[in-house]
């Protein structure tokens, strides 16, 4: 069945009124890729990777599939997984070069970057990522675009060893953050992630684009004008 506009964009625990008044917003939960910034290492980035490099992409996708949860849990290195998705035989580039070209898909959303700092300057809120991330990545995206500066804590999956939907993940967020569920905002890009976290009792905010999900904010109360 086709959902309105507002089921699409903010899904709501059950028996849950979130426009009360009276329920301020302390906390936000985030995601990065799709959110903050691009996706960091998706497969449309993967099929740039095996244009540029001239890489059988079917072949790299089906070893990126098998690899990919236990690589972004941190049971595999940077360098491991490369030597079991690209580097298995002999190529014409380095594994250097491959790393400077997925570094190289990461942009910021700086629309975004700017509205979740503001809303945590005016608001004093608190401010953690979810996310499916490998450590390398990981440690790159933080630093190169000071996700830092705003983010008190980053419950990523390489860091947690817990993977997106694991419904764990957001049990151990909600327990690092200590904040009841009503309190608390998820914007995420994945329709299914949004889902699972309402049903845990998290109001979930699915985020398509800056407007949209700044009107979406301003209705709970998180407002810059």
């Amino acid at each position: 069945m086709r959902q309105s506009h507002d089921e699409t964009h903010l899904q709501v625990p059950p028996n849950t009124n979130l426009m009360k008044k009276n329920v301020s917003i302390t906390t936000l939960f985030l995601d990065v890729g799709g959110v903050l910034l691009t996706n960091g290492w998706d497969h449309h980035a993967r099929r740039r990777a095996a244009k540029h490099f001239k890489l059988d992409w079917r072949e790299m996708e089906a070893r990126h599939s098998l690899n990919f949860v236990i690589y972004e849990t941190d049971q595999l290195t940077l360098q491991e997984y490369l030597g079991w998705v690209v580097f298995y035989k002999k190529r014409s580039f380095t594994r250097a070069d491959f790393w400077r070209f997925m570094c190289a898909q990461s942009k910021p959303y700086s629309e975004m970057i700017e509205l979740m700092r503001e809303l945590k300057a005016k608001y004093g809120l608190k401010v953690f990522v979810l996310s499916n991330e490998a450590r390398e990545l990981n440690d790159y995206r933080i630093h190169q675009f000071k996700l830092n500066e705003f983010v008190d804590t980053f419950v990523s999956s390489c860091l947690v060893r817990l993977h997106k939907p694991d419904a764990a993940i957001f049990r151990l967020a909600l327990d690092i953050a200590v904040t009841p569920c009503q309190q608390i905002v998820y914007i995420e890009n994945t329709p299914m992630f949004v889902q699972i976290a309402a049903g845990m009792g998290i109001r979930g905010l699915l985020h398509t684009d800056y407007q949209s999900t700044s009107k979406k904010l301003a209705l709970l109360g998180l407002r810059l004008d």
